[in-house]
């Protein structure tokens, strides 16, 4: 069983950075961050595959960055610029997707966090 642990989410204003981290209790080759804000579904926000090759929703290009060391040292989602929209509650997922077009699409992923909360008020 495969267990993730988010940490990181808070409250900021508009323009500042918040960093999210991920623990997970094993190795995984595909993470990600996802992101549902209220009324919304569920939206891929980065993703990082075992060969370290990076995807971000064209939302946050720019803006936020994903990385982790190896498979399983904690994931970060380092997040600045915030804008009042990025406001939602953030999860970390895991899986082992096969094909690389799937790794924002959270239906590609069976093991998630519990969620973190981010707020940025204008």
């Amino acid at each position: 069983q495969v267990q993730l642990v988010e940490s990181g989410g808070g409250s900021v204003q508009a323009g500042g950075s918040l960093r999210l981290s991920c623990a997970a209790s094993t190795i995984i080759y595909n993470m990600g961050w996802f992101r549902q804000a209220p009324g919304k579904e569920r939206e891929g926000v980065a993703a990082i595959a075992s060969d370290g090759r990076t995807f971000y929703a064209d939302s946050v290009k720019g803006r936020f960055t994903i990385s982790r060391n190896n498979a399983k040292n904690p994931l970060y989602l380092q997040m600045s610029s915030l804008k009042p929209e990025d406001t939602a509650v953030y999860y970390c997922a895991a899986d082992w997707v096969q094909d690389v077009r799937r790794t924002l699409l959270p239906n590609s992923y069976r093991y998630w966090g519990q969620g973190t909360q981010v707020t940025v008020s204008s």
